[in-house]
């Protein structure tokens, strides 16, 4: 019984696909209309898909955080906000990576003249009058920064301030400190953060923008 009806289906569907052929053998036209419909709607695609690129990016350039805001956001989203502005200075594949098990970054990313950049954040709501970012934030991030996330911009941005002993640890170890001031300026302006930071790394390739 089983069989005769797996049989019957096939013989169905064998007649059906017969029928086909035999409409088509009628309806050649039907062929190169339907390949033309399906260049269109892939020129079409490929279309909105650059557009929306280019509207992405052009957001992207006019992207401002005043501190207002960005003191009010979860730590999570402020991590999210440091990505976007890396993108917005043409680092495009900068990622937020924070989370249990991070190691000490929060984003990376790479600028465009070829620098990997390693970024901890630490969000102070309470800004200036919070406590400030001690030195252990940045042995931590000292000790992950070069050898596991082979970052060549190893940096620590804070809606707050930092101790007197974490800029002096920061300046033996060669090690970048973005305090409310700093983010401020870069957030709320169109300079990317290199040009904000003192005696980074000279470029890794060359780029139009040097």
């Amino acid at each position: 019984m089983g069989q005769d009806l797996a049989q019957g289906r096939q013989e169905r569907l064998l007649w059906v696909v017969g029928r086909l052929l035999h409409w088509l053998a009628g309806h050649l036209w039907i062929i190169p209309f339907t390949l033309a419909v399906a260049a269109a709607g892939a020129v079409l695609w490929q279309y909105t898909r650059i557009q929306q690129a280019r509207q992405h990016q052009a957001s992207a350039r006019t992207l401002r955080y005043p501190m207002t805001r960005l003191d009010q956001l979860h730590h999570r989203d402020f991590e999210h906000a440091i990505r976007d502005l890396m993108c917005r200075d043409g680092c495009t594949d900068a990622v937020q990576v924070g989370g249990a098990g991070d190691n000490g970054a929060d984003v990376k990313a790479t600028d465009p003249y070829g620098r990997r950049w390693d970024i901890q954040c630490k969000h102070r709501r309470a800004g200036l009058s919070g406590a400030a970012v001690g030195t252990p934030d940045l042995q931590v991030l000292n000790g992950t920064g070069r050898p596991v996330h082979k970052g060549d911009v190893i940096v620590l941005v804070t809606t707050g301030r930092f101790s007197k002993p974490a800029q002096d640890f920061a300046t033996s170890q060669r090690l970048h400190l973005v305090d409310r001031a700093t983010l401020a300026t870069w957030a709320g302006g169109q300079r990317p953060l290199w040009e904000l930071l003192r005696t980074v790394p000279p470029p890794r390739r060359p780029n139009s923008l040097s």
